[in-house]
């Protein structure tokens, strides 16, 4: 790791760790940071207080992957979606209730989504994206996407607009009026990952083509990113705007990563800084809320902390095979991580690093 060695800051510490006993496909926080939900491709769910520090099964697995949790922005629901075609549901109380079952075999759910301001959870079915309403029960949209399967999915933080990718579009659909024909922008190759910034300014869309494209909302022109070593895979905002009023966005694609910065000069666009650490594919990127403090997530077995989204001032160990998610914990300092062996581990903020972001 001698090319690396620069990176010996101790801005966290390890807290917890633990282990599923396949892949951890997906990871994900409470909206008030005291749970951690993960799965994995056996097909496992599991639930982690992290005040007790305990880990308890949500579901046993059952052999087929589950790809794709989430919470409900209130914290009173939970979902889980993958290879066996239902999303299943649980109420959070005492213990885990499963409320519904959505059962679309054969199509595998790969991806869902919660809306930010209503109990209403998106997913992926084939060329469809569906919504459904925990409260009532039942579904409440079924949008097609018609030109290829629904790749990615992703709520407007206001909760009113819910936009789908998939192959030569991204369009994007009004929940004022689900049957209106949706907002279409046209591209040139498959869209593979969306995500609109925390603000709701910005819709960044990573494509087949090696290319990034950022949409201003209300115009329908984006600007165009190109260069890229191969798709990009990976998309991540900070919530934190730059003085040009826009956050920043970090892409990945393979074993890099690209900072990108709104210029003042809207002729000029986007700025970028290529940040070099990881010698395998990235599989997770994510800011800490309220900072620049950027965590990324790879297969060669390294989590690298960048201060700023710049310099990478702490390598984090502990999945040997490789690391596949990554998520901060909202409104505190802990960082969680899944690894390709089943490992789970949370590391907290060190009292030497306080005010780290």
């Amino acid at each position: 790791m001698s090319s690396v060695g620069s990176a010996n800051r101790q801005l966290v510490k390890p807290f917890w760790q633990g282990s599923l006993n396949d892949y951890v496909t997906a990871i994900a926080w409470s909206p008030d940071g005291q749970m951690l939900i993960a799965s994995s491709a056996a097909g496992e769910v599991a639930l982690l207080n992290v005040e007790t520090r305990s880990l308890k099964a949500v579901q046993a697995g059952e052999g087929r992957s589950l790809d794709c949790l989430g919470f409900s922005s209130d914290g009173q629901f939970l979902a889980a979606g993958g290879q066996d075609g239902c999303v299943k549901i649980w109420r959070l109380e005492a213990e885990p209730t499963l409320v519904s079952t959505i059962d679309n075999a054969p199509a595998w759910i790969d991806r869902l989504a919660w809306n930010p301001k209503h109990n209403e959870l998106a997913f992926s079915l084939g060329r469809y994206a569906q919504i459904w309403d925990v409260e009532a029960n039942e579904v409440v949209a079924t949008l097609h996407f018609e030109a290829s399967s629904v790749l990615d999915l992703a709520w407007h933080p206001q909760g009113e607009f819910l936009a789908v990718a998939g192959h030569r579009a991204v369009k994007t659909w009004s929940r004022e009026d689900w049957n209106n024909d949706p907002t279409t922008w046209e591209l040139t190759a498959a869209s593979v990952v969306i995500a609109w910034s925390p603000n709701g300014d910005y819709l960044a869309s990573g494509n087949m083509d090696r290319t990034l494209l950022v949409w201003q909302w209300g115009n329908p022109f984006p600007w165009q990113m190109q260069g890229f070593p191969g798709k990009v895979r990976q998309l991540a905002w900070s919530d934190i705007l730059t003085k040009t009023g826009a956050p920043l966005l970090v892409t990945s694609s393979q074993e890099g990563l690209v900072v990108w910065a709104k210029h003042p000069d809207e002729s000029v666009g986007w700025g970028a800084n290529v940040l070099n650490l990881h010698e395998e594919m990235v599989q997770a990127i994510a800011f800490q809320p309220g900072t620049a403090l950027l965590a990324s997530a790879a297969s060669d077995g390294w989590v690298g902390l960048w201060q700023q989204a710049s310099k990478v001032v702490q390598i984090l160990e502990g999945a040997p095979q490789g690391f596949s998610c990554v998520a901060w914990q909202p409104g505190d300092q802990k960082l969680a991580a899944g690894g390709q062996n089943g490992e789970l581990l949370i590391w907290s903020e060190s009292s030497r690093a306080k005010g780290f972001g």
